[in-house]
């Protein structure tokens, strides 16, 4: 009983960026992916974690508008 406690406990740090992403619905698949292949590595988590807590808007393009086409050369 002892061990399945102290795997519970040690798995929760370790799924933190995958249930924040759940939780948020911000790119869950790419995020479960990155902490199960490289969660182990700190770079990985944190990575995943910078995923699950990033910004869910696309981001916005600005187009210039041209009035008239410009002559030909």
């Amino acid at each position: 009983m002892e061990a399945v406690l102290g795997l519970i406990i040690l798995a929760v740090p370790y799924f933190i960026p995958t249930i924040i992403a759940a939780v948020r619905g911000h790119q869950v698949g790419m995020v479960i992916v990155i902490n199960l292949l490289l969660g182990w590595t700190i770079i990985g988590w944190i990575v995943a974690l910078a995923i699950a807590c990033g910004d869910r808007r696309p981001p916005v393009v600005a187009v210039p508008y041209m009035r008239r086409m410009p002559p030909p050369r």
